[in-house]
């Protein structure tokens, strides 16, 4: 019911006033039916994981698991991308006009491009970013930058390596979910963290880059509070967190969930001050080059009302963009967290940090609690179908409470089929 309100409300909108700024809403798109190549590989990949995805995470030992889960969140990913054809759907997506490609050359000279990043934020300004490179810290243009400086140049490969890169982000949210709430939750998400629609956006959006490094990030986190090893895990969660900052203002959120993994991490302080200490390297390294994150902020705000987002209604997008989060999780995901939403009060508070399902509900909820604080902000009005992949990934181990779990896996399958081969999205 949400997603058909926000298509026809949001069709009736665009088409008479023409301020939603999308082609097909709620998502950035055009009504394209079409096949391609990765058809064939995207319906046999979706029969595969219904049929033998259950099986083969309740049986599969541990480490094999997490490959066969990569393995299998790869070719999903990359036969969607494909549906689209090698060009259009991989090669060229990172290449338009307002994406990160097009500034590689103003690069040369990094420290310095840093110490001048400020002064093309704003529409108005001389030379001024493309829009995704004036909207993200240069963190995410550096990527690409230094995925250039070793021979790696042009859309293909960068499209390749967020794709590749991207779909890691599935094997740190079960390592995550096995250490806070256990293997049995985690085996049992672990088939939906395949299928999932969201992975018609990891591929080719840079946006799933920014997901696997925060998902690292909180999987580290995990490993060190209730690991024998803080100081290494610590440290390096830490060192990621202060990559993602860098890579997205709004993934400054992701503390909210890292707040969550603290408190089910056995109360065990110890690895603080390594991640603290891990967290500050790469501010200060910025620092010292000359860039000013609070500054460079503030000036995207001004940049933000400037361009769509002072256009866009926020009386819309404030519920429609959860309407987008549901065509990115799929109904599977929608039904466990509706499972998920009634276990505290079954529980009780003395389970809540006890018990897996509730520590399990306690993890996924504090990542929606983040994904509906960025909506309320206003300063994400549509495109969070790719925007909040970071996290809505973490929404998906909802699904482990569900019965029936091959039902489910097909609906997420047929939803992400669907979207795939009807709308070209903008990613």
């Amino acid at each position: 019911m949400l997603v058909l309100a926000a298509a026809l409300i949001g069709t009736h909108l665009q088409n008479r006033y023409g301020t939603l700024r999308v082609g097909w809403p709620p998502l950035v798109g055009q009504w394209m039916p079409h096949l391609g190549p990765g058809t064939p590989a995207a319906l046999a990949v979706a029969v595969a994981v219904v049929a033998y995805g259950p099986g083969v995470a309740a049986r599969l030992p541990w480490r094999p698991l997490l490959l066969a889960v990569w393995g299998g969140a790869l070719a999903w990913t990359w036969s969607l991308a494909l549906v689209d054809g090698w060009q259009r759907g991989v090669a060229g997506r990172l290449t338009t006009r307002h994406e990160y490609l097009q500034v590689i050359d103003r690069f040369q000279d990094i420290p310095a491009t840093l110490r001048d990043f400020h002064a093309h934020i704003l529409i108005g300004a001389p030379e001024n970013w493309p829009a995704h490179v004036a909207g993200h810290p240069p963190g995410a243009t550096l990527t690409f930058v230094l995925l250039d400086r070793i021979g790696l140049g042009g859309g293909a490969w960068a499209g390749a390596f967020v794709v590749t890169a991207g779909t890691t982000a599935a094997v740190a949210v079960l390592v995550t979910v096995r250490r806070l709430a256990g293997e049995d939750l985690a085996r049992r998400a672990a088939p939906f963290l395949v299928p999932a629609p969201a992975a018609v956006w990891t591929g080719t959006s840079a946006d799933g880059w920014f997901a696997a490094v925060a998902a690292w990030a909180l999987a580290l986190l995990a490993l060190a509070v209730t690991g024998r090893r803080p100081a290494w895990t610590g440290f390096g969660a830490g060192l990621l967190f202060g990559l993602t900052v860098y890579l997205s203002y709004g993934l400054t959120l992701i503390a909210v969930t890292a707040a969550a993994v603290l408190l089910l991490g056995f109360r065990r302080l110890r690895p603080l001050p390594y991640a603290a200490a891990g967290f500050l390297v790469v501010p200060v390294v910025f620092a010292a080059l000359g860039f000013d994150w609070w500054e460079a902020y503030r000036l995207l705000v001004t940049r933000y009302y400037q361009g769509a987002g002072g256009v866009r209604p926020y009386g819309y997008w404030v519920w429609a963009n959860l309407a987008c989060t549901v065509l990115v999780v799929g109904p599977a995901t929608v039904a466990g967290l509706r499972r998920g939403g009634a276990e505290p009060v079954r529980s009780g508070r003395a389970a809540l940090l006890r018990d897996p399902v509730p520590r399990l509900v306690l993890l996924v909820g504090s990542a929606l609690l983040a994904l509906l604080v960025a909506d309320l902000s206003g300063m994400s009005k549509a495109e969070t179908e790719r925007i909040w992949l970071p996290f809505a990934l973490w929404l998906l181990p909802a699904c482990a409470l569900l019965p029936g779990p091959r039902g489910w896996l097909a609906g997420q399958a047929a939803l992400a089929l669907l979207l795939n081969h009807l709308v070209l999205t903008g990613w």
